[in-house]
């Protein structure tokens, strides 16, 4: 589905040697923060359920840990590479300086289709992921999370390898994890209502009534099935989505003009997020190519799958009547779509700063398995929006104040963060 043209750890360091320009960083400084600050690249062999074994290649990055533990998300996907994995733990610090939580960026990635594993599988190769990572993990190290093809039992696999290596209780050192057993209420929605969180503000900030908008949406696995709940519920109208197909291997785009049943959406897609054609239609869907999500005349586009969706080879198709771009994915846009964005005059919400609500709400979780007392749903939401709605107001005053794109605006926030944590600590 992505543009395999684009590598997204060149990207990363396109948009960061932009912002180091504009902040005058000093050479060292650039160095040190274009690059992980760390990589581990290890095997998992893993015996199967035929009596084979198969060896998976894994991945995981910490960019940089200034300002507290690395945070992020592990990848189960066929496709994962070393590039990507650097790309969004570079992604991971900027997200959490951007909203000013206490840690640094990491990734992980285990090349794999979770689809075709059986559980028992699935649990000995998340034990073995930690069994070659569990002297750089932890809650004082570096914190993974889901991502991409992983699951909250997945997560918790993990833990009790972790803690079964270590001999104690650790909770803290992974996110993610099933309610009632150290995960955070609100955490499977916080990532796309975050989106949302963000776009609300942006609508306001100019002057537009969201019930007077329409979206269409790339994906409909958690990050983009809760941004349309939200925005929905608010009284916008979501008349396309895309999404992939496990049956025929490919993406389609369900369209109804008239707005989309989000719940009636949700009831008939499958566990990986695969939504089945037939069964769409029968609910007054139309169905079209996979990439037509990208053409709908509607106010606001939201990416929320992979990497390298919108570029300048396809940005000719966006509609004149889009306002809105929300970034609901890591690194939707390639860097060189961005002038062309700013001469549409379309309200960019950077991916780091718009998707931010769900390594938010794992700093959220992070906390309360750390002093063992958590907070209700409502009291989380609550500290989400407030997060990601302090944040967003950030960025969006200094993209006024020093006539900045809103991402570069939210580079500049962030970047600022992780350099001065740098400085103090005398690395650089």
């Amino acid at each position: 589905m992505s543009e395999s043209k684009y590598n997204p750890f060149t990207n990363a360091q396109i948009q960061f040697d932009k912002v180091a320009e504009i902040l005058n960083l000093e050479p060292g400084m650039r160095e040190l923060l274009r690059q992980p600050m760390r990589e581990m690249h290890f095997t998992i062999p893993v015996k199967m359920d035929d009596g084979s074994t198969k060896v998976f290649k894994a991945y995981r990055s910490r960019h940089n840990d200034a300002r507290g533990p690395g945070k992020g998300g592990i990848r189960f996907h066929p496709d994962e590479t070393a590039d990507d994995v650097r790309a969004l733990s570079m992604w991971m610090t900027w997200k959490c300086a951007v909203v000013d939580i206490p840690l640094g960026g990491g990734k992980g990635g285990i090349v794999c289709d979770p689809n075709v594993l059986s559980p028992r599988e699935m649990e000995s190769l998340c034990r073995g992921y930690i069994r070659g990572l569990y002297t750089q993990v932890g809650p004082n190290a570096d914190v993974p999370a889901p991502d991409v093809g992983s699951k909250p039992q997945h997560m918790l696999w993990m833990l009790d390898e972790y803690e079964t290596i270590t001999g104690a209780h650790y909770p803290g050192m992974i996110t993610g994890k099933p309610v009632g057993m150290g995960g955070s209420l609100g955490r499977t929605e916080a990532t796309g209502y975050g989106v949302v969180y963000t776009l609300v503000e942006a609508l306001k900030a100019a002057g537009t009534d969201i019930t007077k908008t329409s979206a269409s949406i790339q994906g409909f696995g958690n990050v983009a099935e809760y941004a349309a709940r939200l925005y929905t519920e608010l009284g916008g109208k979501v008349t396309a989505v895309s999404c992939w197909n496990n049956t025929d291997k490919k993406a389609y785009t369900f369209k109804n003009k008239d707005g989309l049943d989000i719940q009636k959406l949700v009831d008939i897609k499958d566990a990986s997020g695969s939504i089945d054609k037939e069964k769409a239609e029968s609910l007054g869907c139309e169905i079209l190519d996979g990439d037509s999500w990208l053409s709908q005349d509607v106010d606001i586009l939201m990416p929320c799958a992979l990497h390298n969706q919108i570029t300048p080879d396809n940005f000719g198709v966006i509609s004149r009547s889009v306002k809105f771009i929300a970034e609901g994915a890591n690194g939707p846009t390639t860097p060189d779509c961005d002038d062309l964005i700013k001469d549409r005059n379309i309200f960019m919400l950077p991916d780091f700063l718009c998707n931010a609500g769900g390594v938010t709400c794992s700093y959220f979780e992070q906390v309360q398995c750390n002093m063992n007392y958590f907070w209700d749903r409502t009291e989380v939401l609550n500290k989400l929006e407030y997060a990601m709605t302090k944040a967003f107001k950030a960025v969006y005053e200094v993209s006024k104040e020093k006539n900045l794109y809103m991402r570069d605006a939210a580079y500049v926030i962030a970047i600022n963060r992780v350099a001065e944590a740098v400085r103090l600590r005398g690395w650089a």
